[in-house]
């Protein structure tokens, strides 16, 4: 029996790896060929220090308080040197990469199915010889055949299956959507990651899920996910949209609310002449009580002036959610993402 361990790089990669039960994160990240930070091994410098944002495990009494001090270690700061698992775990790691010397990890994939959504976008889905592992929310750099640029993509399906699948805004005269446009089934392209820290923590409150166009897809994974865990935690998610015609994958989340008893959506549409219900930005549609008095864990996931719109939102209401975790995106890349 192993647990499985990812290490969350502050430059956004992220790498997994397995720990033998009983074994130390800091020896089982060695042997696979990971160089965390160390100096003493003991628990008595504290460098090895990281942040386990999920999972269980045991920190025993070996180490120094000037390594790591009682309020830190509330905080689930732990020493990796001194860490044994009890679970899967997300651990967030204070330096790049490129200091632990690993890297990005890149795997082929096939072309197994497009959908058109309107002129929307694309629900484009791709088979792959060796499952990728990522946390549910992170993207890949996908490589455009026939040039030597890449396309930033959130995963919509779950982790771990042979099976990936991503939704991509139709963009005239895009880089991306010109290929699809004249791709074929079966051909082959390279994807590197998993990347982001736009990502599903651990739950432990009521989860408030917004997402703007095809924002959408990182939240689809977390979804799967919480399903195939029959998560308890009400979960609420808010889709807007600028045209009545972006308004994708309404099915897939009518089936969400039938796996998840506590799932509830409302969708929205900003275009002034739509035909929608409910007409207006996703800030006119946080009810009150989804925000739960702040007890409450916010993702948020879409275009900069949405993002932006919704913290300088919850600023004006005094809001200041347990935790806040939100990924900005244009047309062709993921932006920034932060965590508060």
């Amino acid at each position: 029996m192993t647990y499985r361990i990812a290490l969350s790089f502050e430059d956004g990669i992220t790498r997994f790896i397995d720990c033998k039960v009983g074994e130390k994160v800091l020896d089982a990240a060695f042997r696979q060929g990971i160089n965390l930070p160390m100096d003493c091994s003991d628990g008595v410098c504290g460098t090895c220090k990281c942040r386990c944002e999920s999972g269980a495990y045991d920190l025993g009494e070996d180490y120094l308080e000037e390594a790591l001090g009682a309020d830190e270690a509330e905080q689930r700061q732990v020493l990796t040197c001194q860490m044994v698992p009890g679970s899967d775990c997300v651990l967030a790691v204070p330096v790049a990469s490129s200091a632990c010397k690993t890297g990005i990890s890149r795997f082929d994939a096939t072309l197994a199915g497009i959908t058109a959504h309107a002129d929307a976008a694309l629900e484009v889905h791709f088979e792959l010889e060796q499952a990728p592992v990522f946390l549910p929310g992170q993207y890949v750099n996908i490589a455009v055949p026939g040039s030597e640029q890449t396309r930033s993509y959130s995963f919509s399906s779950l982790p771990g299956d042979h099976h990936a699948s991503f939704l991509i805004k139709h963009v005239p005269g895009g880089l991306m959507s010109g290929w699809l446009g004249r791709a074929q089934l079966g051909e082959r392209l390279s994807m590197s990651g998993p990347l982001g820290s736009f990502y599903l923590r651990a739950v432990t409150r009521p989860l408030l899920f917004i997402a703007g166009g095809t924002g959408l897809a990182p939240f689809l994974s977390m979804l799967e996910v919480l399903a195939e865990g029959n998560e308890c935690q009400p979960i609420h998610l808010i889709y807007g949209v600028s045209r009545d015609l972006d308004l994708v994958m309404l099915e897939a989340l009518q089936e969400f609310r039938e796996r998840l008893a506590n799932f509830s959506f409302v969708t929205c549409v900003s275009d002034p002449q739509t035909r929608h219900p409910r007409q207006g930005h996703v800030t006119q549609h946080l009810a009150p009580g989804v925000l739960n008095g702040g007890a409450v864990d916010v993702y948020l996931c879409g275009p900069p002036p949405m993002v932006d719109a919704v913290r300088q939102h919850f600023k004006a209401e005094g809001v200041t959610p347990s935790s806040f975790h939100y990924e900005k995106f244009t047309a062709n890349t993921l932006a920034t993402g932060a965590a508060a």
